[in-house]
């Protein structure tokens, strides 16, 4: 199995016990704290189907990667898998979006988007990276993830 194989698997296998306003502003300070820390300009966004819980913009990012996160949140969401899983899927299946029926200005098979599990309901949200390669991106959601998971256990 390839690191990307890896990576989408543990990002389909992380299930929080809950996941509300409280745990978006954690999660989004987590990311914000790494960003800071490796200096990195990346745009993140958690958000549900109808809600934005959380945006940051931080130095370095683009105007840009506000639209790659919206695109990759909104693919997340759909497929109810990462991003990063839905583009690899389609891939090794010869798919694009167009056959899904959706628009690559709605959508981004691109890595950055991991849904947010919560036990006994399934998907209620996804924290989206932007500004990196697509992988790395995913890497940076899954620490912020692995470590507000650690706080709730």
């Amino acid at each position: 199995m390839d690191d990307a194989a890896e990576l989408i698997a543990e990002a389909e296998a992380l299930v929080l016990p809950r996941f509300a306003e409280a745990e978006a502003l954690a999660l989004g300070r987590e990311l914000v704290a790494i960003a800071e820390a490796e200096g990195l300009g990346i745009v993140i966004d958690i958000r549900t189907a109808d809600r934005t819980l959380f945006h940051a913009a931080l130095p370095g990012s683009a105007p840009l990667n506000d639209l790659w996160a919206r695109r990759k949140s909104t693919t997340a969401l759909i497929f109810q898998k990462s991003s990063l899983a839905v583009g690899r899927e389609m891939r090794a299946k010869g798919q694009d979006l167009a056959m899904h029926g959706l628009s690559p200005e709605v959508c981004a098979v691109h890595g950055g988007a991991v849904p947010i599990r919560v036990a006994g309901v399934g998907v209620v949200a996804v924290a989206t990276v932007s500004g990196l390669p697509d992988v790395t991106d995913h890497t940076v959601v899954l620490r912020g993830l692995r470590a507000i998971s650690r706080a709730q256990a």
